[in-house]
């Protein structure tokens, strides 16, 4: 097996700092991958309209675009103080589209009744729900990573760390995606390849061959 660059053992340590995401995408999880330490900040500022409330998946014929509505908060509100509104019945039409768009993919009936249950326990504050479904996926994904919640401003001691807090985001267009580089693999609907999308995308149609494509989608630094 070819070890890419980046997971050699003779660069130096690397360390990242992003913010907390929603069922993220696969840029997200590529970027994790070429760090040894990432630095999840929960006080970083909420950008609304962000990966941090919303996700894409795949459907019959669309990206659909699902989003976990959020309280009222200040323009300066950190993203741990975000509160989810649970007076929107978001919560089934996020499950319903994952089981239209995903029912018949070969790992959905492993892989959806812990998701499920990750929905149902309805926690007040979006870091802690996202914080539930990204442990859920890189336990299914394999990846064991230094992973530490961290606050605004603290930095390691001993290495610079890279901010690229809002850097993955679905504001930009695909030749400015910094992290992944797009690799197909099987999808349940139509003929073209959609790349990038949420990792529930990739897990259900993949499995444990999840991993295998997310290390062939990085794109070295």
């Amino acid at each position: 097996m070819i070890v890419p660059e980046f997971l050699s053992s003779e660069n130096r340590f690397r360390e990242v700092r992003i913010e907390l995401q929603y069922l993220p995408c696969l840029e997200y999880f590529t970027c994790i991958l070429q760090y040894d330490r990432i630095c999840i900040d929960v006080e970083e500022r909420y950008v609304k309209q962000s990966y941090r409330n919303r996700c894409n998946v795949l459907t019959t014929n669309k990206i659909d675009l699902l989003t976990v509505p959020v309280k009222g908060y200040d323009a300066a509100s950190p993203t741990k103080d975000i509160l989810i509104d649970y007076n929107q019945d978001w919560i089934r039409r996020h499950l319903g589209c994952f089981k239209s768009a995903y029912g018949k993919s070969p790992f959905y009936e492993y892989y959806a009744p812990d998701l499920i249950e990750i929905f149902q326990k309805r926690p007040a504050y979006l870091v802690d729900l996202n914080y539930d479904l990204l442990t859920f996926c890189l336990r299914l994904v394999g990846i064991k990573k230094d992973i530490r919640y961290n606050l605004s401003g603290v930095e390691s001691e001993e290495n610079s760390v890279v901010n690229d807090i809002s850097v993955i985001n679905n504001k930009k267009g695909q030749n400015s995606i910094k992290y992944y580089q797009p690799i197909p693999y099987y999808q349940t609907f139509g003929n073209d390849f959609v790349s990038n999308l949420s990792i529930v995308d990739l897990l259900f149609n993949m499995g444990p061959e999840a991993k295998s494509v997310l290390l062939r989608s990085c794109k070295s630094q």
